[in-house]
C-alpha cells in the first residue's frame, strides 16, 4: 500500500480548497472544513497560507446580523490568478480575461471575414489582442483556454478538422502556446460548453450532463461523474454526425442523413420557412415570435428529428440532464417541455432515471468563454 507524503497531502488539500472557492464562491472556514472533511486547524493553516500569498482575503460579511462576532468569509481574489479565454467561432472571435472565482475582468471581440479565418491570421490576431487586453488590465494570465468548433485532440490542441472555419490538420495548440507564452488548452466548443454548464450553469450539482448545441453544425459534450468524457485521443462530441435518416441529405462529413442535416441551422431555417443562410438574428426573432404566432408546419417535423436524436443520445449515454445551447436556446419554453415529455415517453433510460430533465442554457454568449476558462483553470488551481 502506497502512503501519501505530507507535502502531497498538503498540495491536495490546498488545490481542493482553491477549487471549492473558485466554484462555490465565498465561504466561512467552518463551511469549508465541513465540505472538505478537514479539521479546523488544517483549514486555518491552509487559509492563512492562501491569504499570505494573496489568493484569498478574509472579511466580515456586509450583512452580518445577530449577537456575537460574525464568522469571517474567505473570499477568492479574482486578480490573484487569471486565465485568458478565447472562443473561436465561424464568423466571430470572443476573448476575455477571467479571474479566480470566475469573474470576467475584461473582454474583446472581433468578426472574421475571408482570410481572417485562416489559422495564421487567427493566431496572430488572438496574440495581439491578448497582449493589448493584458496591458489594459495590467494583468498577466497564467494559462489560456481556447474553444474551437471542430474535432480537436485535447492532448496538444491539434485541430483535425474545423469545417466551418475551413481548417484541416492545424497544429493550433502548438502555435498558440508559442505566441502566448503560457500553457494553452484547446477544446471542442461543445465539450467546453458542457464544462461551463456543469461548473457555472444549470447543471451545477448534477452528476452527469449532456450538452447539445446547434450552431451552423450540431455538437455535443458529456460530463460523467463530474469529469469530461473525451474518448480516444480527445476526439469526441460529434453527435451531429450520427445517422438518423439513411439516404437523407448529404453532409459535409461525407455521410448522408446526419442528425445535423435535420436539426442544424440550415434545417431550422427551412422549418421556419426562411432562406437557409438567413442571419442569426432573423432566426432568433422568428422563434421568439412563436410565443404569439401559430407554429409553422415545418417545425413539427423539425421537432420530430430533434426528439429522435435526443432519444438516441439519452438511451446510449443515460445523462441526468440534457442542456440545449446556442440556437436551441431560442426555442419557446413550451417546445422544450414537449421535447422533454416525448423523450420520457420514448426512452426507457429516461423513464428508468425518473425522467431526464431537458433545459436551455442560461449562460448566453459567454458560455464557451467560461468553459474555456474552466479548462485552463484546472491545471492553474492544481499547481497554485
Amino acid at each position: 500500500m502506497t502512503v501519501a507524503r505530507p507535502d502531497e497531502v498538503r498540495r491536495f488539500n490546498r488545490s481542493s480548497l482553491l477549487r471549492l472557492l473558485h466554484v462555490g464562491g465565498p465561504a466561512t472556514r467552518a463551511a469549508l472544513a465541513a465540505e472538505l472533511g478537514l479539521n479546523r486547524s488544517t483549514i486555518k493553516m491552509l487559509v492563512d497560507a492562501l491569504a499570505e500569498s494573496g489568493l484569498v482575503e478574509e472579511r466580515v460579511p456586509r450583512l452580518a446580523r445577530g449577537a456575537g462576532r460574525p464568522s469571517l468569509l474567505v473570499l477568492p481574489q479574482p486578480e490573484a490568478a487569471v486565465v485568458l479565454a478565447v472562443d473561436v467561432q465561424a464568423e466571430h472571435v470572443g476573448m476575455a480575461m477571467i479571474g479566480f472565482g470566475g469573474q470576467i475582468l475584461g473582454r474583446n471581440s472581433w468578426n472574421l471575414h475571408g482570410r481572417q479565418r485562416e489559422p495564421e491570421e487567427v493566431v496572430t490576431h488572438v496574440a495581439e489582442s491578448a497582449a493589448l487586453l493584458a496591458a489594459d488590465l495590467s494583468l498577466h494570465p497564467s494559462a489560456a483556454g481556447i474553444s474551437v468548433p471542430g474535432v480537436v485532440r485535447r492532448t496538444d490542441g491539434h485541430v483535425h478538422t474545423a469545417p466551418n472555419l475551413g481548417w484541416t490538420e492545424v497544429a493550433f495548440g502548438e502555435r498558440m502556446q508559442a505566441v502566448l507564452g503560457v500553457p494553452v488548452v484547446i477544446g471542442n466548443d461543445a465539450e467546453l460548453g458542457a464544462l461551463a454548464e456543469y461548473v457555472r450553469g444549470v447543471c451545477r450539482g448534477a452528476a452527469d450532463t449532456l450538452f447539445v448545441s446547434a450552431d451552423i453544425g450540431v455538437g455535443g459534450g458529456l460530463i460523467v461523474q463530474g469529469a469530461s468524457l473525451r474518448g480516444s485521443a480527445g476526439y469526441l462530441g460529434e453527435i451531429g454526425h450520427m445517422t438518423v435518416r439513411p439516404g437523407g441529405r448529404a453532409c459535409y462529413c461525407g455521410n448522408e442523413g446526419c442528425w445535423e442535416t435535420e436539426v442544424g441551422e440550415a434545417a431550422l431555417c427551412r422549418a421556419l420557412g426562411l432562406p437557409e443562410h438567413s442571419p442569426r438574428g432573423t432566426i432568433v426573432a422568428e422563434l421568439r415570435a412563436l410565443q404569439r404566432d401559430p407554429e409553422p408546419p415545418g417545425l413539427t417535423a423539425y421537432l420530430d428529428w430533434l426528439v429522435l436524436g435526443l432519444v438516441n443520445a439519452v438511451n446510449i449515454l443515460g445523462p441526468e440532464r440534457v442542456v440545449l445551447g446556442d440556437l436551441f436556446t431560442a426555442l419557446p419554453d413550451d417546445m422544450v417541455t414537449r421535447v422533454e415529455d416525448r423523450i420520457r415517453g420514448r426512452s426507457m433510460v429516461s423513464r428508468a432515471l425518473g425522467g431526464v430533465r431537458v433545459e436551455k442554457s442560461t449562460l448566453g454568449t459567454d458560455l464557451k468563454l467560461l468553459g474555456a476558462a474552466e479548462a485552463a483553470f484546472e491545471d492553474v488551481l492544481a499547481g497554485a
